[in-house]
């Protein structure tokens, strides 16, 4: 597990955004950075599991999180540009974005693999990515120390038999991560970094491993120390690298 103990008050003052955070690891990171002082914004496409963490984080007595209900499959680019323009308004800058949203797609050899399935993978997984990430680049160099954190995975890294579309959408995680520090580096105070988490006691993990015992791996809260570390002031300078939260 990475090793980095983050004290109480590490964001505070700080506005992340975090994607598909009504669940699993988004919501993890979510009530784990508001317990560090970061004011959240979590958007997601089910209100329902988005209400019910800001109610948590709510209940806890950190500060106040935003609701953003937003579709990444279905959003056009004139979307995005609205969402910047609306956070601008309320917010004035972003600290921090956590692109975690993403969806598993059929695990089937690439010869199965419908051109829809891999589209609708490529969708939310990469290009809803992208918008967001250009969108709110201009709000990201008002900070005075912003983090950009890609979620990655093992088959990101080292392409797997059947992991098809998913497979495909995180080593373009990785380019986009790659391409953005590079872009960044030693020009603004934006940086960009990966994150795989590995085998986490999830929605997601169940559905690629349906027979897998889930309680051999963590749960979602005990990943947190690099998402930390990787939001907070600590990791000033930490640009264009690929971390492993296990």
């Amino acid at each position: 597990m990475f090793q980095y103990s983050a004290r109480p008050d590490l964001l505070k003052d700080r506005v992340i955004l975090i994607t598909g955070a009504g669940r699993g690891i988004g919501a993890a990171a979510a009530k784990t950075f508001a317990a560090h002082g970061a004011t959240v914004l979590l958007l997601g496409k089910t209100e329902a599991s988005l209400n019910a963490v800001y109610d948590e984080i709510e209940a806890a007595g950190h500060p106040q999180p935003a609701v953003i209900p937003f579709n990444l499959e279905t959003a056009q680019p004139h979307q995005y540009d609205e969402l910047a323009a609306t956070l601008e308004a309320e917010f004035g800058r972003i600290d921090g974005v956590l692109h975690n949203a993403s969806i598993l797609g059929p695990r089937t050899p690439i010869e199965q693999l419908s051109g829809d399935n891999f589209m609708r993978v490529m969708q939310v997984n990469v290009n809803a990515m992208f918008m967001l990430t250009s969108t709110l680049l201009p709000l990201l160099k008002l900070s005075p120390d912003a983090s950009v954190v890609f979620t990655s995975s093992s088959v990101g890294r080292k392409g797997r038999a059947y992991w098809g579309a998913y497979a495909v959408s995180k080593f373009a995680a990785e380019g986009l991560m790659q391409v953005l520090a590079d872009e960044v580096d030693g020009i603004s105070s934006v940086r960009a970094n990966s994150v795989n988490p590995g085998a986490t006691r999830t929605d997601m993990r169940a559905q690629a491993y349906p027979g897998e015992n889930p309680d051999k791996n963590p749960e979602p809260a005990a990943i947190m120390p690099v998402y930390l570390y990787l939001m907070g002031p600590d990791s000033a300078g930490v640009n264009g690298q690929a971390f492993d939260a296990q």
